[in-house]
């Protein structure tokens, strides 16, 4: 008796954070996240390592960003090119970008011989920060959205872009820029599907606006039509497709 209120109980709990999910994903986050009162959008730059990562971690932020006008740029860091599909990938991440409604000339993607594909790879983060700093002078931006120190996934190449850019932002004296990092979370929250909106959503009410936001994503549809495209990465898709119900910066 004691294991079947168990299960009802858990039942309950993830109905109703689905419910949470659909209903709530079409209010703004607090304070509005990266609206600061301008006429115009923001010139935001997405730096990742991989393309399929703006399908697999960001495209809740992706959604939000285009959805207010926001001119989003893609800088992604190397080809994908562990498995020998590096060109393959390429095509994917320029499919995936239409899909979210980003052109096809705001998207950048490297091919350096020092930033490849691979578990194992170590990526210099001076190179990394100046690739950066070059996209940053040259679309004229004001905001960047990277990993974080573990990368969600714990990939190095999602680190090494995490650390890259923190190495920038702490050299560059050009003008402010406003950054914002994707939060890794433990395997129970990673796994813990729709439950863990409530999470999210209890530790952003204790963080000023400026220092932490928590974004459901309004489009849902169009975050699982962008994976679509990565063909070659579906096995990885898989387990990341509860993931991009909401995330955390």
């Amino acid at each position: 008796m004691a294991w079947l209120i168990i299960i009802i109980s858990l039942i309950v709990l993830w109905v109703a954070s689905l419910c949470k999910f659909f209903c709530g994903s079409f209010h703004d986050a607090k304070a509005a996240f990266l609206d600061d009162g301008r006429v115009f959008g923001r010139n935001v730059l997405l730096v990742i390592a991989h393309p399929d990562d703006e399908s697999m971690f960001f495209t809740p932020t992706i959604n939000y960003l285009t959805l207010r006008g926001h001119d989003l740029y893609i800088l992604c860091l190397s080809t994908g090119d562990a498995d020998g599909m590096g060109s393959i990938r390429k095509e994917e991440l320029f499919l995936a970008s239409a899909i979210l409604k980003i052109p096809h000339q705001q998207v950048k993607i490297l091919d350096h011989p020092d930033l490849q594909d691979g578990f194992g790879k170590v990526w210099d983060w001076n190179l990394i920060a100046g690739f950066v700093e070059d996209e940053i002078c040259a679309r004229a931006i004001d905001s960047i959205i990277t990993f974080d120190h573990y990368g969600v996934s714990g990939h190095c190449n999602h680190r090494d872009v995490g650390r890259g850019v923190q190495k920038l932002l702490h050299d560059f004296s050009e003008r402010p820029l406003e950054a914002w990092e994707l939060v890794s979370k433990s395997i129970f929250r990673k796994y813990s599907g729709p439950v863990d909106i409530w999470l999210s959503k209890l530790f952003a009410l204790f963080f000023d606006s400026r220092h932490l936001q928590c974004l459901l994503n309004e489009d849902p549809s169009k975050t699982y039509a962008a994976m679509a495209q990565h063909r070659s990465q579906w096995i990885w898709f898989v387990f990341s497709k509860t993931f991009n119900l909401y995330l955390d910066y």
